[in-house]
């Protein structure tokens, strides 16, 4: 076992490991058949570009390739050994990387994380669209308060959304991490837009983020009924 931590830490098996996460994302996305809800989700966030995507951590395989090429995007990913393997296959799909992790107390303030938060807030000013999972670090599914301090900073408004396919691997580990297969039935849930006020006060962004976490369960649930309900022959 401590072998093979030992070569995971290697940055050519990291650089291995991204690169074969990334092709096998994009053979995931190109072989599965893809039902969005609303039908008309990715056209609204794209009118309201740029925007705050979030998503739960465990469903962030695929969600790095739910984005257009045209998109100008950057997501966050954390300085752990793990997301230095997603910084590199998002990379490879395209899309820019900002590092650093979340707190849920004070919002992005440890692991570099309040150099990521400015760094959020410059690629919102610039134009680009910033994604990373909602909860807080190592706690699954449930929200943290610092996306809701980059949405009233920002003005931005954030877009919650879910992604499954009926064919999936959930592994037990504490965000849940699915594989998804290929070949299979898909789902992208987006509900509608969060938008906090600039003078939102700690009861506010409470409530704010309790909403986000709840429209964030509820896509989840959703899109989970859209792939695996029985199909008509």
């Amino acid at each position: 076992m401590q072998f093979w931590r030992r070569i995971g830490r290697q940055q050519w098996a990291k650089t291995a490991l991204g690169v074969g996460a990334a092709e096998y994302v994009r053979f995931v996305g190109k072989t599965t058949r893809f039902t969005v809800e609303p039908p008309d989700a990715w056209d609204r966030a794209e009118a309201d570009m740029p925007i705050i995507s979030a998503f739960w951590h465990g469903q962030h395989l695929l969600a790095i390739n739910a984005s257009k090429p045209s998109y100008k995007v950057k997501a966050l990913a954390s300085r752990h050994h793990d997301g230095q393997v997603n910084a590199i296959a998002a990379e490879r799909l395209g899309i820019g990387i900002i590092r650093g992790s979340g707190n849920h107390a004070s919002g992005f303030v440890h692991k570099g994380g309040a150099a990521a938060f400015q760094a959020m807030l410059d690629a919102l000013n610039e134009g680009y669209s910033v994604a990373l999972s909602a909860d807080v670090p190592k706690v699954s599914r449930i929200a943290g308060l610092g996306i809701m301090k980059l949405a009233q900073i920002s003005g931005r408004p954030i877009y919650a959304f879910a992604i499954a396919t009926h064919w999936r691997i959930v592994l037990d580990n504490w965000d849940r991490s699915t594989i998804n297969l290929p070949f299979s039935r898909g789902a992208g849930v987006a509900p509608e837009p969060l938008r906090v006020a600039a003078d939102a006060d700690d009861t506010a962004l409470e409530v704010a983020r309790q909403e986000l976490e709840n429209r964030l369960n509820a896509a989840t649930r959703r899109a989970y009924e859209i792939v695996d309900q029985p199909q008509l022959r």
